[in-house]
């Protein structure tokens, strides 16, 4: 694995970001009619019913059975526990603090990427983490509102970050054992089982809701879940665990842009400042340092004289 971005990489992490971003916009509609566990079974059933089919087309087989252990914890974590707390907590404070709270993962990922994945701490990474965690920073602050933001839902954005950041983790070396096709399928079958339950709330709620409710579902489930899931496990395989995590730092900046697009929601000065300063860090951590150049080698080395016997 070259820890270099290749064309087709880098295309799926474009891919991955705007996927995600367009998530955000999705889920502030729909949350008016869906409640987070509905939604969640909604989006990853959506999600696995795809998914499977193409598993199906292609014929891939089961996963090896040692990429088992990695997709059951993704699946119980990724697209189930952290679908649910960030629907929720998203009820329960403000966009802004949302953000900030959420984005404290892929700073957890290159912690833990560090430690248990043995990727090392390279200096830009972190400093890039830095500069773009105060530029979600400032975009939280311009965005939040003034009155105090519910304990609950900052502890429940905590658990997204804290899923999401373990989940990342235990993908990456999952993905030596399966392709992101089956780990992705197979997550998202795992959390549309575990939230089945949710399942007569859900038909009751999209009988009351308007049809954009059920597009909304509709889209959850195929692009930013089935198609965004999938570009990012095959980018995951291209970098390290880290230097990806960090690029969903540009997710925050684009969410304002689409929010001001499609929601009408204009950005203040601070937070475009906010995005722009959350892109530059993301831009430093995917930078690579000036190789060391060795000294010239002189003539006279080179071309030594031979040694007589």
């Amino acid at each position: 694995m070259s820890d270099r971005f290749n064309t087709r990489a880098a295309l799926a992490v474009g891919v991955t970001v705007l996927c995600w971003a367009s998530a955000f916009v999705s889920i502030r509609d729909v949350g008016r009619h869906l409640d987070p566990g509905p939604l969640t079974l909604g989006r990853a059933a959506v999600a696995a019913v795809v998914l499977l089919a193409v598993w199906a087309v292609r014929r891939e087989g089961l996963p090896d059975r040692r990429a088992w252990p990695g997709i059951v914890t993704s699946g119980i974590l990724w697209f189930g526990v952290y679908m649910v707390a960030l629907n929720w907590g998203e009820q329960l404070v403000d966009a802004g603090t949302a953000a900030l709270i959420v984005n404290i993962g892929p700073i957890l990922i290159a912690l833990l990427g560090g430690w248990l994945l043995k990727e090392g701490f390279p200096p830009r990474l972190f400093l890039g983490i830095a500069v773009s965690f105060a530029g979600v920073a400032v975009v939280s602050l311009s965005m939040s509102q003034h009155g105090a933001s519910s304990v609950v839902g900052v502890l429940l954005c905590l658990v997204s970050a804290i899923t999401y950041a373990i989940s990342v983790v235990v993908q990456k070396p999952t993905l030596k054992h399966c392709s992101s096709l089956q780990f992705t399928a197979f997550g998202n079958a795992i959390a549309a089982v575990l939230c089945l339950p949710f399942a007569p709330l859900l038909l009751r709620q999209l009988e009351e809701a308007p049809t954009s409710a059920t597009l909304h579902v509709l889209y959850l489930g195929l692009v930013p879940t089935a198609l965004a899931f999938l570009t990012w496990g095959y980018a995951l395989r291209y970098t390290t665990a880290g230097k990806l995590g960090a690029t969903t730092y540009v997710v925050p900046a684009i969410v304002v842009g689409m929010s001001w697009l499609f929601l009408s929601e204009v950005p203040t000065w601070l937070t475009i400042a906010g995005g722009a300063i959350a892109l530059i860090g993301v831009a430093i951590s995917r930078s690579r340092g000036r190789a060391k150049t060795l000294p010239p080698v002189e003539a006279t080395d080179v071309a030594a004289p031979a040694t007589k016997r």
